[in-house]
């Protein structure tokens, strides 16, 4: 007896199943599907089926959307997005590179800018047991020197006597503990003072001497000034600065001027400074020559000059702050470069990063307590053309920076007595309190110079 045709074999057949050939599917299973005569089941050329899987019983694949390419087409879809964004990634991989280094190379730039005097801190260290030992923790004292050298291309400014350096000046910066407030204190280049023995740059020595300050500058350069400075107030001297003409102009041309106001017009050759009364937006060339210059303008004193050149720098300071230099990038470049390029530190600040945590410090101190004064001084009892400390004033004023003890400022035609130089210290400004702050003359970088 015969098998009717579509009649399911035996499963245990073995032998069928050997027999048939593996292109062969097994009868009444043609496409898988156990349907005959449907276009999903008929056989393709070759014996391969149509219906793509040929895996055996089971539903059928949903049939592709008219005109598609089924999964075929989701899958270029998928491998063009990750093509996409693996150029994606490495576009940006390529960029932020290309950023880092540019940055790198920045950085690099202004931190070789800097020039290191490792001279002076050799000097210094041989003394070192004669200097005096800091106070308060935390507060920092650094000596701010103008170098008035004619070498080089200074030379525009004066004659040049073999490339000397000359002091034309001093300012010696008192920044508290607590970046609260920053203080500096100008010390006039004719001032008497005590200059100890200091070395030459040929190693020679110079004997101690009673004479003008600028002298210890000429003489034993930054670290014979440090050590004046030091003796004289009994402050210890952290960091020093040493910062030169052209530096100075390209400082105040990176910040786009700085405005001031002339009641009278000026004409000085010496100073290169020609201009009307009134207000004036300064460029670097005309800012060097307005703190430099003594003949033309005001009563033609270097007191008269010091306190000009602190309501400048307090104008400066204001205009950096005004702008949002310090959090702009494409104005603080300029500014940095110009500002590395003018500078000869001691190697403890002789790095981008130590300039930078220096200023990052000072960034929140309000302008109004970023004050500038000048030592207490008159005219020297033997000679009315050099100056002499105007004793106990000064002592005081160098005790409280020393400690760390606030001081206040006030335009010299508000002090309180019979003096109106401006140098000496009046009567506290408040006398009823148990720790009256002293009050010297001077003003601060909140002061408008057109509104005095």
């Amino acid at each position: 007896m015969t098998e009717s045709a579509g009649t399911p074999g035996d499963p245990d057949d073995s032998a069928a199943g050997e027999d048939r050939t593996p292109d062969a599917p097994p009868p009444g299973e043609e496409g898988g599907s156990g349907e005959e005569g449907t276009p999903e089941a008929a056989a393709a050329p070759g014996g391969e089926t149509r219906s793509g899987s040929g895996s055996g019983p089971g539903p059928a694949p949903e049939e592709p959307p008219e005109g598609g390419d089924g999964g075929a087409g989701l899958d270029i879809t998928v491998k063009r997005k990750r093509h996409w964004l693996r150029w994606t990634a490495l576009g940006l991989s390529f960029v932020v590179l290309v950023a880092a280094g540019v940055g790198w190379w920045l950085y690099k730039k202004l931190d070789d800018n800097i020039r290191t005097d490792t001279s002076a801190a050799a000097e210094l260290k041989t003394y070192e047991k004669e200097r005096p030992v800091s106070v308060v923790h935390d507060a920092e004292n650094i000596l701010l020197i103008g170098s008035d050298s004619r070498a080089g291309d200074n030379r525009e400014y004066g004659r040049d006597d073999g490339g000397s350096q000359r002091s034309d000046t001093t300012i010696l910066l008192h920044l508290a503990a607590n970046r609260k407030s920053a203080t500096a204190m100008s010390i006039p280049r004719d001032l008497m003072v005590n200059i100890p023995a200091c070395h030459k740059a040929d190693k020679t020595a110079t004997k101690a001497q009673f004479a003008q300050f600028n002298w210890a500058f000429e003489m034993g350069g930054t670290a014979c000034t440090i050590r004046t400075v030091e003796k004289m107030t009994g402050i210890r001297v952290d960091h020093h600065m040493v910062i030169d003409f052209n530096g100075f102009k390209d400082m105040v041309d990176a910040v786009h001027g700085v405005e001031i106001c002339l009641k009278e017009p000026v004409d000085d050759k010496d100073a290169h400074l020609k201009l009307d009364a009134g207000r004036h937006k300064l460029n670097g060339e005309q800012a060097l020559g307005y703190v430099r210059a003594r003949k033309s303008l005001g009563n033609g004193s270097d007191t008269d000059r010091m306190d000009r050149q602190q309501q400048f720098l307090g104008a400066l300071v204001n205009k950096v702050q005004s702008n949002g230099v310090l959090l702009n990038p494409t104005r603080l470049y300029p500014v940095l470069d110009a500002a590395t390029k003018a500078l000869t530190t001691d190697p403890g600040l002789n790095s981008l990063k130590d300039l930078y945590d220096l200023v990052r410090g000072m960034r929140d101190v309000p302008t109004e307590k970023v004050q500038f004064l000048t030592v207490p001084r008159q005219p020297y009892h033997l000679d009315r053309n050099r100056d002499e400390l105007v004793q106990p004033d000064a002592d005081k004023l160098f005790k409280q920076l020393r400690d760390d003890k606030p001081v206040a400022v006030v335009p010299a035609d508000k002090l309180k007595g019979d003096d109106k130089s401006g140098d000496r210290n009046p009567d506290s400004a408040d006398a009823s309190g148990p720790s009256p702050t002293p009050t010297y003359s001077g003003n601060n970088a909140a002061t408008d110079l057109c509104k005095q």
